[in-house]
């Protein structure tokens, strides 16, 4: 009798890697987006889609506070039409991170959440910042 991790047997490789590279394309973690920052190659922006008292008390660095009610086609044509954005709120108990990354989705943008918001970045040791910090 196997082990109930074992009952369901496993996808086949190839379809595991087109699973995988798939959610990919829809998320990022912390370390990544904390990596990015570290090294310079920061070639998305940064988007925390929480209300701006949230943010001015503590947020990840390099933020920019954009609820995603104020995510709207005039608010994103600041940016480049080419930007990918990357979104995140409280953390896993909270979906504003996925109505920001659909949001901006329908408005033909390219987005990834950054899986486990401000939760994942304080799980992962790294600070925050506080203050304000808004989107043009």
């Amino acid at each position: 009798m196997p082990s109930s991790v074992a009952e369901i047997p496993a996808a086949a490789a190839e379809i595991a890697a087109v699973h995988y590279a798939a959610k990919l394309a829809f998320e990022t973690d912390c370390s990544d987006v904390h990596a990015a920052f570290a090294s310079g190659k920061v070639d998305f922006v940064l988007l925390d889609a929480r209300s701006p008292t949230l943010f001015a008390q503590a947020h990840v660095p390099g933020a920019i506070n954009l609820p995603h009610g104020k995510m709207t086609a005039h608010r994103m044509s600041a940016w480049p039409s080419d930007t990918l954005f990357v979104v995140y709120c409280a953390g896993p108990h909270c979906n504003g991170a996925d109505k920001a990354a659909l949001r901006l989705s329908r408005l033909g943008l390219s987005v990834k959440l950054m899986i486990g918001g401000m939760t994942g970045w304080a799980d992962e040791g790294f600070s925050f910042e506080q203050g304000v910090s808004t989107a043009a």
